[in-house]
């Protein structure tokens, strides 16, 4: 996936088209998995329990009933006011909404900005082909006024536009956000048979920053520190944490060099609600087999 909000599950524009496809897809009835068996002297037919099966129909249920507001399973410092990352300073007018907006529209989730420079000052990096956006800050210069009556020249003060470009924290690696914006410990439990399947996997994985996403350009997965996860109503900081990197898990098996799976995500379209309904059925399974949970947050349909 993007170096995109993937971890905001079934965004607003594509949930009727999620919705459309999990109805058409995954309605198809399945016969349960059955065996012969010897019980006394006689043989009986053992139904086992199709847990995938049951995972997609609470899934289904959550996506009819309408689920309720997502919420974020990790800690982030974003929501306030911009500030520049090095200087501590709150940008202003203009400024402002311009980084809302900026923000908003590409899902950042630190309100946290500098320039390019500013950045590498921070022992930071901005990712290769990450956009900036814009600011305008203003320049005082002088010039030299003449007075039409007297004829005397005087220098006055003047002031003129200048466009800076900004780069979003959630753009950069090797960024720490200081110790007071982040949770300091860490409620995350760890699973050995989750954590091993993983890394059998060979996925590239990347730890920092507020985001969780695939990106497929660059084919890895960047991940917030576990002490970020602190859980919702529905999922304790263990459960939020394995289900987010097997989402993006799930993700990361679409790439050409293994499943290809079409990954042309654009809102609205319906290969981007199919890869993300995948995505979610992929990280429930997983969770699953896992024995990290087996039941669907109602938060992710």
């Amino acid at each position: 996936m993007k170096a995109a909000p993937s971890s905001l599950p079934f965004h607003m524009e594509t949930k009727p088209l999620v919705m459309a496809v999990a109805r058409q897809r995954l309605r198809t009835p399945r016969r349960p998995f059955s065996r012969v068996i010897k019980m006394n002297g006689e043989a009986k037919r053992d139904v086992h329990r199709d847990t995938h099966q049951e995972i997609t129909d609470h899934i289904i249920e959550a996506i009819e009933a309408g689920a309720g507001q997502f919420e974020m399973p990790w800690h982030r410092s974003g929501g306030g006011m911009p500030v520049n990352a090095k200087t501590g300073n709150l940008y202003n007018g203009v400024n402002v909404l311009s980084l809302w907006v900026a923000g908003d529209r590409r899902g950042y989730g630190s309100d946290k900005w500098a320039t390019y420079r500013q950045w590498q000052d921070l022992d930071a990096q901005v990712r290769h082909k990450e956009k900036g956006s814009p600011i305008v800050f203003y320049k005082e210069t002088t010039r030299d006024v003449v007075d039409p009556v007297t004829g005397n020249a005087s220098e006055e003060p003047s002031y003129f536009a200048r466009t800076s470009w900004v780069f979003n924290a959630d753009q950069v690696e090797g960024y720490t956000a200081p110790d007071g914006d982040t949770p300091t410990r860490n409620l995350v439990k760890i699973i050995e048979n989750a954590d091993s399947f993983v890394a059998n996997t060979g996925a590239d994985i990347h730890n920092g920053g507020e985001r969780a996403f695939y990106s497929h350009s660059s084919d890895h997965i960047q991940m917030p520190e576990k002490k970020r996860f602190t859980g919702t109503k529905t999922s304790t900081p263990t459960e939020s944490y394995y289900a987010v990197l097997l989402h993006e898990l799930t993700h990361w098996t679409g790439h050409k060099k293994r499943l290809e799976r079409d990954l042309a995500k654009r809102f609205g379209k319906p290969a981007y609600a199919m890869e993300e309904l995948v995505a979610e059925l992929g990280a429930a399974f997983l969770c699953a087999d896992l024995n990290v949970t087996n039941a669907p947050r109602r938060d992710h349909a």
